[in-house]
Formats: C-alpha cells, sequence, structure tokens
C-alpha cells in the first residue's frame, strides 16, 4: 500500500498545487467581500501568458525562461483580474455574472490569439520544469519518498506561498483588514479604511494566483497552451467552499481534489488501478467534488457580506 501512495504521490502533488495557489487566490478575493467564480478563466489567462513569453525567451534565456514565464503570468492574471474588480466594485455588477463573464472572454480570447500566433490555437514549450529531489531529506524514512523525491519548484514556491498568505491573513494590519471588508464593511469604513482599496487588493491578489495556478499546469505536467485548464479553476472554487475560506482548510480539501484528478489521470502508470473501469476513474473527481459541496454546504459559513454591493456612508 505504501509503495501505491509513493508511486502516485508526485502525481498528486503536481495536480494539487494549481488548485492550492488559484483557491488561495479565491479566498482573498473572497474574504474581501467579492465573490470570483472567474478563476477558470484567470487561471487561462495565466497559461496563455505564459506560454507566450516562455516560448519567445526560451531560446535566449533557456531553462530561466519558464520562471519569467511565471512572473508573466502572474502580472497578466492581475491585469485581467482589474475587469471583473471594476464591474463589482464600481459599477456594482453581479459578482457571479461577471465571473462568468470572465470566464467566456478569457476562453475566446486567448485561443483567437493563439490562433492568430500559430494557426492552430496550441503553443507547446520545448521544455517544463525538471522534477527534483532534495539531497539528505529525500532519504528520511516514511516522510522523504512523499515529500522530497521528485518534486517541482513550483511545487515549494507555493508552499511558501501559502504560509506567507497564513500569517498575513491572521497576523497583519492588512489580512485583518482583508477579513473586515468581506465581514463587516461598514465597521472598516466607519475606522476610516478605504473598503473599495482592499477589495481592489483582494481580486488582484486572486488574479496573481489564479495566473501562477494556470502557468503551474503549463510548466510541470501540461507542456502546452491548448485554451483550457481542464476544470481546476472551478475545482479550485469547491475546494475553497470545502475548506471553509480558511488558508489551512484550502490546504486539506486541495490535497483531497489533487489525489482525485490523480486517481482519475494516473491509471495506467499505476497496475492496481487498471482494474478499474477508466470511464469511473474519469468521472471521479467531478462527483467527488459534487459530494463533498453536498456533505459540507450546510457546515460551511461564507463571509457575511460576501456578494454584497458596499454602499460607503449606508449601514
Amino acid at each position: 500500500m505504501f509503495d501505491i501512495l509513493v508511486n502516485l504521490f508526485p502525481y498528486a502533488m503536481a495536480f494539487t498545487m494549481p488548485i492550492l495557489i488559484t483557491s488561495l487566490g479565491g479566498l482573498c478575493s473572497e474574504r474581501s467581500g467579492v465573490v470570483n467564480i472567474g478563476l477558470e478563466g484567470l487561471m487561462v489567462v495565466g497559461s496563455f501568458s505564459a506560454a507566450v513569453f516562455i516560448s519567445r525567451l526560451y531560446p535566449i534565456l533557456g531553462g530561466s525562461a519558464l520562471w519569467f514565464g511565471l512572473l508573466a503570468a502572474m502580472a497578466a492574471g492581475a491585469i485581467f483580474s482589474l475587469l471583473h474588480a471594476f464591474a463589482c466594485i464600481n459599477l456594482r455588477a453581479n459578482h457571479v455574472i461577471s465571473g462568468i463573464a470572465i470566464n467566456m472572454i478569457a476562453a475566446s480570447m486567448t485561443v483567437f490569439f493563439a490562433r492568430t500566433m500559430t494557426g492552430s490555437g496550441n503553443i507547446q514549450l520545448r521544455n517544463g520544469l525538471p522534477r527534483f529531489s532534495i539531497p539528505l531529506l529525500a532519504e528520511v524514512p516514511l516522510v522523504g519518498p512523499l515529500l522530497f523525491r521528485q518534486s517541482y519548484g513550483t511545487t515549494w514556491l507555493i508552499l511558501v506561498i501559502l504560509a506567507l498568505a497564513w500569517f498575513i491573513l491572521y497576523y497583519t494590519r492588512f489580512g485583518l483588514r482583508l477579513w473586515a471588508a468581506g465581514e463587516h464593511p461598514h465597521a472598516l469604513d466607519a475606522a476610516g479604511v478605504s473598503v473599495y482599496r482592499i477589495q481592489y487588493a483582494g481580486v488582484l491578489l486572486s488574479g496573481m494566483f489564479a495566473g501562477l495556478g494556470g502557468a503551474t499546469i503549463l510548466v510541470t505536467y501540461s507542456g502546452e497552451f491548448n485554451g483550457s485548464v481542464s476544470g481546476m479553476g472551478f475545482l479550485a472554487l469547491a475546494a475553497l467552499i470545502f475548506g471553509k475560506w480558511k488558508p489551512l482548510g484550502i490546504l486539506g480539501s486541495t490535497l483531497f481534489f489533487g489525489f482525485a484528478m490523480t486517481i482519475a489521470n494516473a491509471s495506467q502508470a499505476e497496475p492496481a488501478l487498471q482494474a478499474i473501469p477508466e470511464i469511473i476513474l474519469k468521472v471521479f473527481p467531478y462527483v467527488v467534488t459534487l459530494l463533498a459541496l453536498i456533505l459540507f454546504s450546510k457546515t460551511t459559513q461564507a463571509p457575511r457580506a460576501l456578494g454584497e454591493p458596499f454602499d460607503k456612508g449606508k449601514r
């Protein structure tokens, strides 16, 4: 059993990390009071931007271009998320409708540009990020083979971001203001803090993290942009709800969904799973997502002011 876990764990971490960082982006947005179901579209924008930058810079910079592509994806995701922020905060548009529009615009726009550039709509990378093992730590019994062998650099980058996000949300002034914007925005306004500014910051962070999530898929196991991230943005949204809008809860829920995705996609790599019909494995993560939301929806508590337009001066 342990051998099966060791074989599947690198795949599970590869699927988990994009969901985790994107779900953290959703956390930043929704803790500020802005619903963001446009995470899927923001991931697509990040994947497209990274693919363009890496394909152009790789002949010049080599492997370093992959990391510049990640930065480009974060910048593109943040810029594109401004559309959602402006619609929801300034124009007071329905947050759900705005998020759907973000998803539709991102999918069509990126495919159009990709077809204009390549003629096929796909942008392939020459090479992705290599896996590596951490010396000494990889030899630690039980934990070493699971965590420190065959990992990507993006895995450790995202885990560092998770730790920073947890610290900022619970122990800094900005984190407390972000929580207040989604729970009691009028109290925050009465304290002299701009609710609009905090909400913009939350949405921008969601764009940055979702863009990084899309680029992570590209440089790890995908290797090409094809206009889709296979519903990862919606899984990230489900993980956000399942994790009760808390960083450590999100970590646990994304690991759960990451293993579900691994079972669906790594059956050929693990003989023990080949006895199960392929169609069952393929639908497994989505069925699990629905069941998790049904079972835990009654016990989750969203931020109180989530999705409600803020009127300065009104209570």
